[in-house]
């Protein structure tokens, strides 16, 4: 998709009730605490969403690290509990090769937590390698949205 397209996009609206756009990362989400990723809740998924993905990563001026990928979340699901992965959802590495929720760390970087609305699933097994998975959502991308925060508490 080219770039001019993605920008006419309708945004998917991203919240949480513990973590304020804008507003610092709670160190319970961090490396400092033990709660795993925060609750997120997202809506305006557009009609003919096939299914939804979350990649949480830093855009940091060092290159950025992806501290999270979880897809093939169904597109009726509009929420993620505290800790939690959806039900048949599927994780992929992250930037360190880990799966799951690797907790961020860098204290004065800005966390991004972007849902994607998917024409389709991404079909990849669990851990599949990261560039592998962050194509396959942006080959799908038909929507997206996003929480950022400013730094971790």
């Amino acid at each position: 998709m080219a770039s001019s397209e993605r920008l006419q996009l309708e945004p998917i609206s991203v919240s949480s009730p513990r973590v304020r756009d804008g507003g610092p990362l709670p160190s319970d989400y961090s490396c400092d605490g033990s709660a795993g990723n925060p609750p997120l809740r997202w809506s305006r998924v557009p009609e003919g969403t096939g299914s939804v993905a979350i990649v949480v990563d830093n855009n940091s001026r060092t290159g950025g690290e992806v501290n999270w990928v979880v897809f093939d979340i169904d597109p009726r699901t509009n929420e993620l509990p505290e800790g939690s992965v959806p039900t048949g959802a599927v994780e992929g590495s992250t930037t360190n090769g880990r799966v799951g929720y690797n907790p961020p760390c860098g204290a004065q970087e800005n966390y991004r937590f972007t849902v994607y609305a998917l024409k389709d699933w991404v079909r990849l097994r669990k851990g599949a390698p990261l560039n592998e998975t962050l194509k396959s959502i942006a080959d799908k991308t038909i929507a997206w949205g996003r929480l950022t925060t400013v730094h971790v508490e």
